[in-house]
């Protein structure tokens, strides 16, 4: 049955969107976590790369995925996945949660999309080459966007905290990392198996440290409803939605889109947790989202949906991700 593409286009942006949403509230959701049931950031972080690397793998299996085990035969393809999983997944995980603690949810997503113009600048120096004009007008929406979020346009005092700010800082170097890294891997293996692996990877190294099976904070309803949401749906079904909307709509479209994310959690932890979000706040944000569509809009045309999905999404299975 032959589908009309102006169903399929829109289905595609659907899904897109949903997958932007899905992971804006899971850092919401970590947010009210960490506050008020008393969950440790990186005990949920292993918990989640536990159980989102097993779903994925499982998922990649009941699709008769032929890579699903392949990854594991050549030495080198090995240890890139092993790099991938504790410098990529680890970091980039424990990085956003952490920061999400010591900040909000919405600052820390927002200060996380400064990882894309990491990566530009990672290409600029590799290719020695001088930034494109483009480039320079990003960088300078992203410093903007950044400085009225942590400032409010005051040169004198931060409205988050040093550590805060140094926290949302490093995960989008993070973010920069796991983006730049599986490259090669994802050339010659399924997001899905790079991704599970990386993830089921990340959280056995951190099992030994964080041993999950020693229950922390108070667990009642709405704990199990909002670490279920971070699983399931802040991970397991943005992950694939995401992908599918790429084969219908290209990986640019489904890229640009997925900028509503931290408008998703900028919103859900205002009007569920009482985040104060002010006008400059929102100026803000509007900055750096002008920041990820003008590099993505750059950079479309260098690369095939596969490698868009390498370089804008990879690992937000979870976002960061």
């Amino acid at each position: 049955m032959n589908i009309p593409s102006h169903f399929r286009n829109a289905t595609g942006v659907i899904m897109a969107v949903a997958a932007a949403i899905f992971w804006g509230i899971s850092g919401t959701c970590a947010q009210f976590l960490f506050e008020q049931k008393g969950l440790d950031p990186a005990w949920l972080v292993c918990w989640r790369l536990l159980l989102g690397g097993v779903l994925l793998l499982l998922f990649s299996v009941s699709r008769k995925n032929p890579d699903t085990f392949h990854i594991w035969k050549k030495p080198t393809d090995i240890l890139q996945i092993i790099l991938f999983g504790i410098l990529g997944m680890v970091a980039v995980q424990f990085t956003y949660f952490y920061s999400i603690s010591l900040s909000n949810a919405a600052t820390a997503t927002i200060l996380q999309y400064l990882g894309p113009l990491i990566v530009v600048a990672f290409y600029a120096v590799k290719n020695k080459r001088w930034p494109l004009l483009v480039e320079y007008s990003a960088l300078v929406f992203a410093l903007s966007g950044t400085f009225l979020l942590v400032t409010h346009g005051s040169f004198d005092t931060l409205v988050i905290s040093n550590e805060a700010f140094l926290w949302g800082i490093l995960s989008a170097v993070a973010l920069a990392f796991y983006t730049i890294h599986p490259v090669g891997l994802l050339r010659k293996f399924s997001p899905a198996t790079v991704t599970g692996w990386g993830m089921l990877l990340g959280g056995l190294v951190m099992t030994p440290v964080m041993r999950p099976w020693e229950i922390q904070g108070i667990w009642d309803l709405e704990t199990y409803l909002a670490f279920g949401y971070i699983i399931l749906f802040g991970s397991v079904m943005a992950f694939y939605l995401f992908l599918t909307s790429v084969t219908i709509i290209g990986a640019t479209n489904a890229s640009l889109l997925c900028s509503v994310e931290p408008l998703a959690a900028a919103g859900t932890a205002v009007v569920w947790l009482g985040v104060y979000f002010g006008a400059m706040d929102w100026v803000g944000t509007f900055f750096i989202l002008i920041t990820v569509y003008l590099l993505t809009r750059k950079r479309a045309p260098r690369f095939s949906p596969t490698i868009q999905v390498e370089k804008i999404r990879i690992g937000k299975v979870d976002r960061p991700i």
